[in-house]
C-alpha cells in the first residue's frame, strides 16, 4: 500500500513542475515577442551620433539633379576676346618718369599709368601756343582781305595770299590739338599759358595689369608696348573638337569643365560660337563658351578639360559613394536629424547611368524633394544595419 502511495506521490509531483516549466516557457515568449516588436520597429535604422557622424565624415543633403546622359570630351584654354585687351604704347618718344602700377594690379578706365617727359613734350605745347596766337592774327587778316575783296577794293592775289596762309596755319593748330588730346592734356589750361612737364599715360579700360615692360628713367618710342591690360570680364572657354563630333555640337548646349588650375572645382560654361573653319593636325574646330558663376581667379592661358553635355535633361542623381548592393537590390538611405542624433533609413532604388563618379537614380517610391540622404558612406551604414539585425535576432 505504501508502495502505491508513494507512486502517486511521485506523479502529483512530476505534474506540478511540468505546469511550472510550460507556464514559465510561456512568459519568456511573451517577453521576447514583446521585446522583439520594440526592436523591429528600429530593425531598418542606423542611428549615429553627432561624434560619429564627425568622425566617419558623414555627408548629408538634399538629392541633387545633374545632367547626365551623351557628352563629347573636350579640352582647351580660358582665352578672352582681342576687344578686352589692349598694349598700351607712347604717342611719342619719351623717357618713363614714374610707374604707378604693378603686374596683377586692379585699374579702371582712365587710370594713370605712368608719367612721361621729354623736351619735345613741351615743345608741342609751346608750337600750340604759338601757333593758336598766329592763327588768331592770321584769321583777322584773311577776314580783312576777303572784305576788301569783295567790295572790289583789294586784289584778289592778296585775298588768295591771306586766304592759304591762314588755312594752312589752322591745319597745323588742328594737328597740334589732336596730338595734345592723344596725351590726354588739357587744352584749356595750355591756352591759358599753362605747361605740362609730365605727360600722363593713361588705360583705355577698366582690367588688370598683365604686364610691365619698362623702367624707370628708360626711354620708349613710340611703337614701345610699356604696359598690357585685360579685361576679364568676358573671358570664356575656347575649346577644340574633332571633326567626327561636330555635327553634334550646337549653340546653347552645357559645357562641364574643370581647369589645370583647380582640377577639383567643376565648372559650367555655355556654348555661344561655332567655329566654320578647320585647324590641321589634328582636325579640328574651335568653339567657344560662356562660363557661368564667378570668374574671380581665372587666368587667360589655363588648361581646362571637360564635356559637351549633348542634351540638356536633369535627373536625380547620388554619388557612387551614397549607394550599396544588398542581394539583387541597390539601396540609398534617407537622413533624419533630432536632437544631435542621427537616424538612416535605407531605400530601394534602380540605378542608370554613371558618369564622374554620380550614378542616375530612379526611386520605386515617392520621395521629397527636399528630403535629406547621405551622400557617402552607404557600404559602412548597410553593414551597421545588417549588425544590428543578427545581434538582435542572436
Amino acid at each position: 500500500m505504501k508502495k502505491y502511495k508513494y507512486i502517486f506521490v511521485l506523479l502529483l509531483l512530476s505534474i506540478f513542475l511540468e505546469s511550472c516549466q510550460t507556464s514559465a516557457k510561456h512568459h519568456h515568449t511573451e517577453d521576447e515577442h514583446q521585446h522583439g516588436e520594440g526592436h523591429d520597429d528600429h530593425a531598418n535604422e542606423v542611428h549615429l551620433s553627432q561624434l560619429q557622424f564627425k568622425s566617419l565624415a558623414m555627408e548629408i543633403a538634399e538629392i541633387p539633379t545633374m545632367n547626365i546622359g551623351e557628352y563629347v570630351l573636350t579640352n582647351g584654354t580660358l582665352e578672352v576676346p582681342p576687344q578686352n585687351q589692349a598694349s598700351i604704347t607712347a604717342v611719342i618718344g619719351a623717357n618713363i618718369k614714374k610707374i604707378k602700377v604693378i603686374e596683377g594690379e586692379k585699374i579702371k578706365k582712365g587710370q594713370v599709368l605712368a608719367y612721361l617727359n621729354h623736351p619735345n613734350l613741351i615743345k608741342i605745347q609751346t608750337d600750340y601756343v604759338t601757333k593758336l596766337n598766329e592763327l588768331n592774327y592770321l584769321e583777322d587778316e584773311f577776314k580783312r582781305q576777303k572784305k576788301l575783296y569783295d567790295e572790289k577794293v583789294g586784289s584778289g592775289k592778296e585775298y588768295q595770299k591771306a586766304s592759304s596762309i591762314y588755312y594752312s596755319t589752322k591745319g597745323e593748330v588742328r594737328g597740334l590739338e589732336a596730338q595734345l588730346k592723344m596725351l590726354h592734356l588739357n587744352l584749356n589750361k595750355i591756352k591759358e599759358g599753362q605747361i605740362f612737364e609730365n605727360i600722363p599715360v593713361v588705360s583705355p579700360m577698366s582690367g588688370y595689369i598683365k604686364l610691365v615692360e619698362v623702367k624707370t628713367g628708360q626711354y620708349v618710342d613710340p611703337q614701345k608696348e610699356m604696359f598690357e591690360v585685360i579685361n576679364l570680364d568676358d573671358i570664356h572657354v575656347d575649346l577644340m573638337v574633332f571633326e567626327k563630333d561636330i555635327s553634334k555640337i550646337e549653340v546653347g548646349q552645357q559645357v562641364i569643365f574643370t581647369t589645370e588650375a583647380n582640377p577639383n572645382q567643376k565648372m559650367k560654361a555655355s556654348v555661344f560660337n561655332v567655329g566654320k573653319s578647320f585647324e590641321q593636325g589634328p582636325k579640328a574646330i574651335h568653339l567657344h563658351a560662356d562660363i557661368e558663376g564667378d570668374k574671380n581667379g581665372l587666368i587667360p592661358g589655363t588648361y581646362c578639360k571637360g564635356k559637351i553635355m549633348i542634351n540638356n535633361d536633369y535627373t536625380p542623381a547620388l554619388p557612387e559613394d551614397a549607394i550599396v548592393r544588398e542581394g539583387d537590390s541597390m539601396y540609398f538611405f534617407t537622413a533624419k536629424i533630432e536632437n544631435d542624433q542621427y537616424t538612416f533609413q535605407p531605400h530601394k532604388v534602380v540605378i542608370g547611368e554613371k558618369d564622374n563618379g554620380f550614378v542616375e537614380v530612379k526611386f520605386l517610391e515617392d520621395i521629397d524633394k527636399n528630403q535629406k540622404v547621405a551622400l557617402n558612406n552607404a557600404y559602412y551604414l548597410m553593414a551597421e544595419m545588417k549588425k544590428a539585425e543578427a545581434e538582435h535576432h542572436h
